[in-house]
């Protein structure tokens, strides 16, 4: 089996939020792994293909077995070729996941507009941490 040798940098994913409606977010992803971005349209969408790429990356390497009812199928990644500074209409997070543990992320987040840093426990944490930026000071509840 060959080994890879990942470097730190991979750790940081820049999600730049272009929409917020609803609590739902749209946007892209970007990572120095992939050429391009990663679009995304929900939560939902945003978490699992992070997370697969995560899986792909093996890198921080989960401490569990994903669970689920099915077959767990692997996200396609639409990737977009980027050439711009990676930046959000709305906002821009640099999430460095240092951990996967207790079936979840640990690491920080840091909302590139306010030039502010948070660590965060749980994946759960890192969204309620982006939804404060986005409703709250500088952020918008219906753009």
């Amino acid at each position: 089996m060959q080994s890879r040798i990942i470097s730190n940098e991979y750790r940081t994913t820049i999600i730049c939020i272009d929409s917020y409606r609803n609590s739902i977010p749209e946007g892209r992803a970007f990572s120095p792994y992939l050429s391009g971005a990663v679009q995304f349209e929900s939560l939902m969408q945003l978490i699992l293909q992070i997370d697969g790429l995560l899986d792909e990356m093996r890198f921080p390497q989960s401490f569990n077995e994903t669970r689920s009812f099915a077959p767990v199928l692997m996200p396609s990644f639409n990737i977009r070729p980027d050439q711009a500074e990676p930046k959000g209409k709305l906002a821009t997070f640099l999430v460095k996941i240092i951990f996967r543990q207790n079936a979840s992320w640990q690491g920080s987040v840091v909302w590139q507009e306010q030039r502010r840093e948070e660590s965060f426990r749980s994946a759960l944490e890192l969204l309620f941490l982006m939804n404060s930026a986005l409703m709250g000071e500088g952020g918008a509840n219906e753009c």
